[in-house]
């Protein structure tokens, strides 16, 4: 649901116009910041493809499917292969039904990796090109975490890469107003121990340093998951963030309940957070950013997704009213800058040459500038020209994706439902209220267990 949820506002909040591709290019090759140099290469040893075919399904709609159309003209010009995109609301649905009636498109663009997954141990994906292992880990930021989250278990279960990552979601942003810390004399802080004793400075000026809102109606709760799962990647190893996103790790084991109670240092003191600990619960999420930008402040940050600005004021204008650093890791941890967040990846589900040989130009720089220039699209692809984003917003958060030594998605969305969208929900909710963090987690963990 989160992961909907962001996507959807993502594309609401960060979009642009560009020409539909209709056979002409949107960016005239040598023009504009892309990486022409690779692409002319690319095209001068790309295969004749003329008179083949590649068929694409996603969850993309108007106008991101303009977008990407606009991005695949530029692999038929350089192939003279005929490439077609088909959207669908209901594609996870239909993506099933057509790979068991052998009617698949040739790549599906899938929003989460779980349903991949399934297709790959039912033998309905192929796997992706030979050496695209090693292209992933030497040029994506945090390049071993795609390989990692792209790779499943195929049909007699060895892992195979079959998922190619292509648009991501940050979370581990927080928002601020840059003319309030100016005022204050605040400066950004680099570190997670920075960012406490940031906290406990706003505090002692008599101020209230977080804005959090837990309020989303039927899925109240879910900000402080985010919350949770960012603590989790801040103070434990990757592989134990796995562990317990996949209950190996018991939800309530001590680590675990370190995090949910590091959490509370931030939310469960009336001093920290607007309105006191009690409104926390109350407040809708859409709401709470606000407090950033009225006067005086109500507070001095915000802990959200991306898609957040599209709840700010009208008259907000980036990178004078508004702006985000990323949520720091402790420096004492010595556990790199990891990033939560999702992202949409591609696979092979009708293989044919011309379909890898699609799959091998999303390698290329300019598979992902052009999405760049044209919507809110971010890629931890390192080999980009940054200059290429469409805003400083965006540019921004892609080089945090560059820079991050671990990516893990967001650990709700990969439990089971009655956890992740259930009592994960209801059980930070409960914290916040005052409850125990252990008593929380044994509930959390029991209504695991109950689902075994």
């Amino acid at each position: 649901m989160k992961s909907a949820l962001f996507a959807g506002v993502a594309a609401l909040a960060l979009t642009a116009g560009a020409a539909s591709a209709g056979g002409h290019l949107a960016f005239p090759v040598g023009e504009g910041p892309f990486s022409w140099d690779g692409y002319n290469a690319y095209k001068d040893s790309a295969p004749d493809l003329s008179g083949q075919s590649v068929t694409v399904s996603g969850p993309w709609l108007t106008p991101e499917d303009g977008f990407f159309d606009n991005m695949l003209a530029y692999f038929e010009e350089a192939t003279g292969a005929d490439v077609t995109y088909v959207g669908s609301d209901s594609f996870e649905q239909q993506i099933v039904i057509d790979a068991e009636a052998g009617a698949a498109p040739n790549i599906a663009v899938f929003p989460q990796p779980g349903l991949a997954a399934d297709l790959a141990s039912r033998g309905l994906l192929s796997p992706l090109p030979a050496g695209m292992s090693d292209w992933v880990a030497n040029n994506y930021g945090a390049g071993s975490s795609w390989v990692d989250l792209g790779t499943f278990a195929d049909a007699n279960g060895a892992d195979q890469l079959f998922g190619f990552f292509y648009n991501v979601n940050v979370k581990s942003l927080v928002w601020y107003n840059p003319e309030n810390f100016e005022d204050a004399g605040y400066d950004i802080p680099e570190t997670m121990e920075d960012l406490r004793a940031l906290t406990d400075q706003i505090v002692a000026d008599g101020e209230t340093p977080w804005c959090i809102g837990l309020g989303s109606g039927a899925a109240t709760g879910w900000p402080a998951t985010d919350w949770v799962e960012d603590i989790m990647l801040r103070t434990q190893p990757a592989d134990v963030y796995d562990a317990w996103t996949s209950n190996e790790l018991p939800f309530n084991d001590e680590r675990v309940v370190a995090a949910i109670d590091e959490f509370g240092w931030f939310a469960r003191d009336d001093a920290k957070v607007s309105g006191g600990a009690g409104a926390v619960a109350s407040t809708d999420f859409r709401d709470s950013p606000k407090g950033l930008f009225s006067s005086p402040p109500q507070c001095y940050m915000h802990r959200q997704a991306s898609f957040v600005p599209a709840f700010f004021p009208e008259d907000v204008e980036f990178g004078v009213d508004a702006d985000f650093f990323y949520f720091p890791s402790y420096e004492s941890k010595d556990l790199g800058n990891p990033v939560l967040g999702g992202g949409t990846l591609m696979a092979i589900t009708n293989p044919s040459d011309a379909t890898s040989e699609l799959m091998t130009f999303l390698q290329q720089p300019i598979a992902h500038e052009i999405m760049m220039a044209q919507t809110g699209f971010l890629t931890p692809h390192k080999g980009v020209n940054l200059q290429a984003y469409l805003n400083d917003t965006l540019r921004k958060q892609g080089q945090i994706l560059i820079d991050a030594t671990t990516f893990r998605f967001d650990g709700s969305d990969l439990m089971p439902g009655a956890v992740g969208a259930g009592s994960f929900w209801t059980g930070m909710v409960d914290y916040t209220g005052g409850k125990d963090a252990q008593a929380v987690a044994d509930e959390i963990q029991s209504s695991w267990d109950a689902l075994k």
